[in-house]
Order: structure tokens, then sequence, then C-alpha cells
């Protein structure tokens, strides 16, 4: 048996000058799994100064640094980028990350490529395993992901190269009710973020060329077939080094139904105003110009609706006594509230209604208004004067009326000033003249409801009563009172 020399370890020298000034990092290592040569940034991106650091061969080099995919699963040993490319595998785009046992501080991820140099006869020279540092991208990925997964606004990002849904966010799972695998790897046909979208065919075209897809209402079809009115808006974006569009959503629901709601309002309010039996109308602010008014309102006035809106109030000849309405429109301009403001009214014929207006300030589809209320009093009035004639018959012979009496019928026939008494003191219970008299000594709240075993609030409910009955509002203005009568204290 013939003995063959060894083969002779090839002479890299002229291959290494070339290669050693490449961007990405270069391994060399021997069929013999020997580690023979490495660049500048292969060195650097395992954080080694020497070749010797990253160990004589493929062993040693597996025993100094530990692999882990994406997953953080960790590699097993044929599955370390060396120990493949050494069993005659060639690969490209293998993304590893690269730590050191016990060594928190190395981090990197490596994408990695490997092959083998043969020489002219096909026999294997050296095996390379090209490596390039993304660490930096894949962080950026990562800061990526975690925005997105954690941002609660609803997102989604489609791949535009086949139109699939690539990532989901929690944020529209849980606006939309879908799980994630019925979102992630379907199509925009499958899962149409653009259905009924506004100007949709512009919307699509912009997804199909990758340009920015403006805010616009569209709806999403949710799980149990129904639909959710939704504002999509689109933004293209690279993820991974595809091109992709990321699709940002606000939940329209609650507004939809507020708008809903308040159209039924409206439709409420619109049927109570046409069909109450009293005048009313709606008048714009300021100006006091017209923008609705009732059936009632054309029935009492005479003026329809046809005739009467657009108008200003004050044009439509309504008000007899100017200096009065000047009064009443201006508090109405200030949008106060007025309650049973008397005022006559003189319809479209020509008659003359006692009339009291209440009016309230409100918002009309965002429009300051006056809604305006008129009472016809007409009957009410000539029921008080009907009163007064009869009252004053019988005061003509009041030889047989009690003191009390005359006092009664006096008042109703004068009506006494605001803030003028409105009661003597046989008008007084006996627990009110017990209260008046206590006053008068000066007492406070909290004197009286000791001396009348009453509580502090049973004591400030006799007050009030006391107070409206006499017509005054202090104390001191009740002593007074209590004293002109004589009570001078119980």
């Amino acid at each position: 048996m013939h003995a063959y020399p060894a083969r002779p370890r090839a002479d890299r020298r002229q291959l290494q000058q070339i290669i050693a000034g490449l961007g990405e990092g270069l391994l060399l290592i021997d069929p013999d799994r020997s580690i023979v040569w490495a660049n500048e940034t292969a060195l650097a991106i395992h954080a080694c100064e020497r070749l010797e650091d990253l160990g004589a061969d493929a062993t040693q080099y597996r025993k100094r640094f530990v692999l882990t995919y994406r997953n953080h699963h960790r590699l097993t040993t044929k599955q370390y980028p060396i120990e493949r490319v050494l069993a005659g595998e060639a690969f490209s785009d293998v993304v590893v990350e690269v730590g050191r046992p016990r060594d928190e501080g190395c981090h990197r991820v490596h994408r990695v490529h490997g092959f083998a140099l043969t020489d002219a006869d096909g026999i294997r020279e050296s095996l390379v395993l090209v490596i390039e540092d993304v660490t930096e991208r894949y962080g950026a990925e990562d800061r990526f992901e975690r925005a997105f997964n954690a941002n609660p606004a609803p997102a989604l990002i489609c791949r535009l190269s086949d139109l699939r849904h690539i990532r989901v966010n929690q944020g529209f799972l849980e606006m939309t009710g879908h799980e994630r695998e019925a979102v992630v790897g379907r199509t925009v046909y499958e899962l149409d973020v653009l259905e009924q979208a506004e100007r949709r065919d512009e919307a699509v075209a912009n997804l199909h060329e990758g340009r920015t897809i403006a805010q616009r209402e569209a709806v999403l079809r949710l799980p149990d077939g129904t639909g959710k009115f939704v504002i999509v808006a689109g933004q293209p974006l690279d993820v991974g080094g595809e091109d992709c569009m990321l699709f940002t959503f606000i939940d329209l629901d609650a507004r939809k139904q507020a708008e809903l709601s308040l159209g039924q309002s409206e439709e409420r309010f619109s049927k109570a105003f046409r069909l109450a039996p009293v005048p009313m109308m709606v008048c714009a602010l300021p100006g006091l110009r017209l923008i609705e008014v009732n059936d009632a309102f054309a029935g009492v006035t005479g003026h329809a609706a046809a005739d009467a809106v657009g108008r200003l109030l004050g044009e439509l000849d309504l008000w007899p006594d100017a200096k009065a309405w000047r009064r009443l429109a201006a508090r109405l301009e200030a949008r106060e509230d007025v309650r049973h403001a008397d005022i006559p009214l003189r319809t479209r014929e020509g008659a003359l209604i006692d009339c009291q207006l209440s009016a309230d300030a409100a918002s009309i589809q965002d429009e300051p208004c006056a809604l305006c209320v008129l009472q016809d009093v007409t009957e009410h009035k000539r029921s008080e004067l009907d009163l007064i004639a009869a009252i004053e018959a019988v005061l003509k012979d009041t030889s047989w009326f009690s003191r009390t009496v005359m006092d009664r019928l006096a008042q109703i026939r004068h009506p006494r000033r605001e803030g003028e008494a409105q009661a003597g003191l046989d008008d007084l219970t006996p627990r009110e003249r017990e209260v008046l008299g206590l006053i008068c000594k000066g007492q406070t709240d909290v004197d009286i409801a000791a001396a009348l075993k009453l509580s502090r609030h049973t004591v400030r409910n006799h007050v009030a009563t006391l107070y409206g009955k006499i017509g005054v509002n202090r104390r001191s203005a009740a002593v007074v009172w209590g004293r002109e009568r004589g009570v001078a204290g119980y």
C-alpha cells in the first residue's frame, strides 16, 4: 500500500488581503475544524481582540459563545452555523443572538451566511462564515414591537408585497373581538379594513402604491358578522426590510351612538314642541330671529310658520307696549332666564291678549338660542277683576265683618308690594310666635333649638316659614316687625 503525502494547506494570504477590509465579518475554517483566520470586523462583533479569543476550533467556539434563535431557543450543537458549514451545508440569512457564558454585557445579533471554497478539482479548501452585525437593526425592531404592542390605540400592519396582515396589537383585538390567529396571515381581502370607507377607491389605490391613506370613516367586520364604525388611517413604513402599511383606528361606535341618541332626542323635542298646546317659539341669539314656531303659536297669534320663521321677533308687530317689549328683549339678549313676565300681545287681526312670557337660554345645533313660551292669561285677569269688583261691593257694608276678614279682603284687593308683610300675628302658628319671641330676645338658632327642644334643622325651617309670612329676609327686620306689633319675647 502506497502512502500519499499529506495535502498541503492552502496559501490564503492573497485572499485574506482582499477580504480583510470588508464591512462584514469573515471566518475561515479548515476542514479539520480549526479556525484559521478572522478579519477585524469578525473579531469586533464577537467582542474579541485576537483570533485565539474565538477559540482554536469549532468545539472551543461553541464553548465560548452561546447562540440562541430570536425566539430565545438555544441552538443545539448541530445547529451552530460553524457546525453546519463543516457538515457541508450552504445556507444564508440565519439570524442568531450571540452571547458569552457568565457575561450579560455581551449580546449581539448576527446574520450568518455559510459556504465552502473549493479548488479546481472541487475539493473543499476552506469553509467560510460571512457574518453581518444586525444588532442595532433588530434592537430598533424590538423597540418598535414593544411600542406597537403596548400602544392602546388599535393598530395592525399589512405587508405590501402580498397584502397580508403581519402584526396586530392588543388594542385592535380588544376593539374588534378577533383572535390574533384570525388576523395575522389574512389578506386585506379576507379582513378588509377599508370596507365601506369614504373614497374607498382612492384609499385602495394608495395602499397598492404604498402611499399615505388619510383619515376616513370605514366599517370593520366583527366576528359575529356585525360592523363597527371606525376612523382608519394608513402610514407606510419599513418592517424588517419589507415595505408595509401601518393601519391605525379610532372607535366611532360611542360617537355614532351619541349621534343616534341626539337624533332621537331632537326628534322627541321636535314632536313635543310642535304638539305643545301653548304658543312656543325658538329665537336665535343675538337678534331674536325666529327659527321655529309651533302650531299653537300660529293659532294664537295668527302668524303661520311660513310667515314668521326667518324674521326678527320684534318685526311681527306682536307687542303693543313697546317699552315693556324692549325691557324683555334686553333680558332675552342677555340670555337671562325669564319667568312669567307680563306683556300684552297683539294678534295679526289686531286683538289684544294678556300674556305671560317665560324663556330659557338653549343651544341648538351649537347655536345660542332662546326657547320662549307664551301663556294666555286673559281669562285669569278677567277673573281677578271680577273678584276685586265683588270685594269692593262687599266692603261697602262691613259692619258685620271681623277685623281679620277685613284685613284679608283688603289684601286681596290691594296686594302688598314685594318686601311688605304678608301676614299679621293672627296668621302665625303658636310655634312660629314662640320662635318670633325668642328672635326678639336676640337668641340664635342654636339657643332657640335648646329652648324649644327642637333640632337646628327644624328651627331653620320655622324661621324660613316665618320670614316668608311676615315678608322679611333678615333677622333684624323680623325683630323690628315683631316689636312694632308688641312682641317683646315669650
